[in-house]
């Protein structure tokens, strides 16, 4: 009978655990910084897709891929860009009761990708981990400060990263000093793998633009077909390093070919194609939300205008006012 009574508990404790993990997935938001600060109202449509968490995403800016200074927290930056904006942005979120993630990013002045930043001299390498440091712990502050859930402390820097791994790695100790929440790094999709630094970090961060299929319209079948070589890859990396993977970014465009290469942001793409939208979300959503090593994800990108952004002729990656956004709404709610 005790045995019986030992094998029930364990089966209760092990559902409520179930339970525990999938009602705690980080459901969020990719906030675009705005002009001015953001208010109740600005944030309800947030609540409203039943979403509880936002990143917030000050901003760096350097002139070319070469440079190595960064100029952040400037009087010409937009407010949401700056220390004062983020911490604004984040009390208003915490008084409605949505947690944060910060992330601070780098803008290349002529929008090159990111990735590709890489100094031509040894000098200008110390100059940009110095300046680099600087704007991060910057921020880190501020996430303390505000009691900010997570920290995410880099985004999609492939080359800063696969050149420097040390400079990462003493940075990552410095941060810890700093500030006390979780820690994550926003590796591209292409680039997660190679990452040196998962197990000093508490999630595996990946932006989440993987190909998952060529058709102009595809089915939601066909991506999730597509997706079960990229989920293999990502519960190795999760198992690997006992850490839990997170989408710091995830989605798509309402456009034909939307799986194809998601990460596209062509603005001369003019088809608009709410379907193809719908069903690659879909099928992200399937295949990873109900995973017990997966933690969650925000969906790329959320305006603070709701009323203004999205709708029927926009075929960016937001889902304000698409079919899709009742998608993640529904998936959110769960």
């Amino acid at each position: 009978m005790r045995i019986v009574f030992g094998l029930c508990l364990i089966f209760v404790l092990n559902s409520c655990s179930l339970i525990t993990n999938k009602s705690s997935k980080i459901n969020g938001v990719s906030l675009v910084a705005s002009k001015d600060s953001i208010s109740e109202t600005h944030i309800k449509p947030i609540l409203n897709i039943n979403a509880n968490f936002a990143a917030v995403m000050p901003f760096g800016f350097i002139k070319n891929l070469k440079h190595p200074e960064i100029v952040f927290n400037s009087h010409g930056q937009w407010f949401g860009e700056t220390e004062s904006g983020t911490k604004q942005n984040i009390q208003a979120l915490r008084a409605t009761g949505i947690k944060t993630m910060m992330k601070p990013q780098i803008w290349v002045w002529n929008g090159e990708y990111t990735g590709l930043i890489e100094m031509d001299s040894e000098e200008n390498w110390k100059m940009l981990e110095t300046t680099y440091s600087k704007f991060i712990l910057k921020f880190a502050q501020v996430a303390q400060e505000t009691h900010t859930e997570i920290l995410c402390i880099g985004t999609e820097l492939e080359l800063f990263v696969e050149n420097r791994p040390e400079f990462w790695i003493d940075l990552i100790i410095e941060i810890r000093k700093v500030y006390k929440g979780k820690l994550t790094y926003a590796a591209n999709w292409d680039e997660f793998k190679r990452t040196p630094f998962w197990n000093q970090i508490d999630y595996i961060g990946v932006d989440a633009y993987f190909p998952v299929s060529d058709s102009k319209t595809p089915t939601i079948e066909e991506c999730l077909e597509g997706w079960l070589v990229h989920k293999a890859t990502l519960k190795e990396v999760s198992d690997k390093f006992n850490k839990p993977v997170l989408f710091t970014e995830y989605g798509y465009r309402n456009v034909d070919f939307s799986g194809k290469e998601p990460w596209v942001s062509d603005r001369n793409m003019e088809s608009i194609n709410f379907e193809a939208q719908n069903n690659t979300t879909q099928a992200l959503l399937e295949t990873f939300w109900e995973e017990d090593w997966f933690a969650g994800g925000f969906i790329w990108k959320w305006f603070h205008n709701h009323e203004k952004s999205g709708g029927e002729d926009n075929n960016q990656f937001t889902p304000q006012n698409k079919p899709v956004e009742s998608i993640i709404k529904a998936h959110y709610g769960l």
